[in-house]
């Protein structure tokens, strides 16, 4: 089923004015304070998400020379773009980049309330490859959400981990499991995981193998392994942020096919 446009850009507006607010209570030391993504500081984090913004209003890259082999927290060319934009724009003060950030987003919600419903249905190359204009939409929720966390994890600020924005993300790592436990965490064909959230997002997912891992709405039988944990742990795992993975393992139940579980767990990580 497509979905309708409305939802989505109302997802992207509610995401927008969360990261507005969070904003506007930083004081500047709180700007450059390290967020919880190697080699940027919150100021950085507002800076990347302008610049993916400006590159779908259509703004040019700007032209501005990078050593990204200086930073070894650059790894590929999408790295080495996103460091073009936070240089770009490193000169400005918080109070302009956050205004810089309320003028493009402000853009961007005017550029999609205009389009058609076919528009939005159309292919367009995304993250993920070629899919619908949608689909991008979706994972641009999906990012600006993780990024806010980012922002609220490295100044130990909490919030926004409940509501829609919230849920949305959540099912964007959802969507993944299938290739996460088939594929990553090769379950065998046969097995099945049910992963608990146990809030703020309160979900039960299962996945089955039966040649191709995939999420069911629910098991004939008692799941392989079963997985337990907070609904924001789940996510900084999906999104490659735990790095002290192992001081975790304390906040997640496992029962079952404890080796299964730890391998799903391991092998969460699935955002470039």
């Amino acid at each position: 089923m497509v979905p309708e446009k409305g939802p989505i850009v109302e997802l992207l507006r509610s995401q927008f004015k969360s990261l507005d607010f969070l904003g506007s209570s930083l004081t500047p030391k709180e700007w450059h304070t390290p967020a919880s993504l190697p080699g940027w500081v919150v100021f950085d984090v507002y800076a990347h998400i302008i610049g993916t913004e400006s590159m779908l209003e259509g703004y040019e890259l700007p032209y501005t020379k990078v050593d990204v082999e200086s930073l070894s927290h650059v790894h590929n060319e999408i790295g080495a773009f996103n460091e073009t934009w936070i240089e770009s724009l490193s000169h400005l003060a918080p109070a302009a980049l956050l205004d810089r950030f309320r003028r493009v987003t402000a853009s961007r919600l005017r550029t999609l309330e205009a389009m058609t419903q076919k528009e939005f249905e159309a292919e367009t190359e995304t993250p993920t490859g070629p899919a619908p204009y949608w689909r991008f939409m979706q994972i641009r929720v999906f990012d600006c959400w993780m990024h806010e966390q980012d922002i609220r994890e490295g100044l130990g600020r909490p919030g926004h981990e409940s509501g829609p924005c919230a849920r949305a993300s959540v099912d964007e790592v959802v969507r993944a499991l299938g290739y996460i436990i088939g594929k990553k965490a090769a379950a065998e064909d046969g097995s099945s995981v049910t992963i608990e959230l146990t809030g703020p997002v309160k979900r039960t997912i299962h996945v089955v193998v039966h040649g191709r891992a995939k999420v069911v709405d629910e098991l004939s039988e008692p799941a392989t392994a079963t997985i337990a944990m907070s609904s924001s742990l789940f996510m900084r795992l999906a999104g490659g942020r735990a790095s002290n993975l192992s001081n975790r393992l304390g906040d997640i139940d496992f029962s079952g096919d404890l080796a299964l579980a730890e391998r799903v767990v391991k092998n969460l990580a699935f955002t470039i």
